[in-house]
């Protein structure tokens, strides 16, 4: 699964502008949870060549805490963890946290 890191706010603003030619997802991870580790193994389990399609950002939220917070507010989704948010034309269209973190949904976006 081809992970780009998400550490710096400076790069909310490339994520946007690369959201309007190809679809991203950010990955909201806890290095802390059991539950978030279990949903990044389904998750990376489940990858296929197709998602190669999507642009998929990791952000360890424990230690990017003010990244994470950014994400939140920059793109109108409520903060949890895990949480998986789709992003196309600039714009959150998707967003699932949990168990209900489901990759067949997020290549329908593509």
């Amino acid at each position: 699964m081809p992970w780009n890191r998400l550490e710096r706010l400076d790069q909310l603003s490339e994520i946007i502008e690369e959201s309007k030619n190809q679809t991203v997802v950010i990955y909201k991870h806890s290095t802390r949870c059991s539950i978030s580790s279990m949903a990044l193994n389904r998750l990376e389990r489940n990858w296929t060549a197709e998602g190669n399609q999507l642009k998929v950002y990791y952000l360890d939220l424990i230690q990017f805490r003010e990244v994470s917070n950014a994400v939140a507010e920059q793109f109108g989704v409520q903060h949890e963890s895990p949480q998986a948010i789709v992003i196309k034309n600039g714009k959150a269209v998707h967003h699932s946290s949990h168990m209900s973190i489901d990759y067949d949904a997020m290549l329908k976006l593509i």
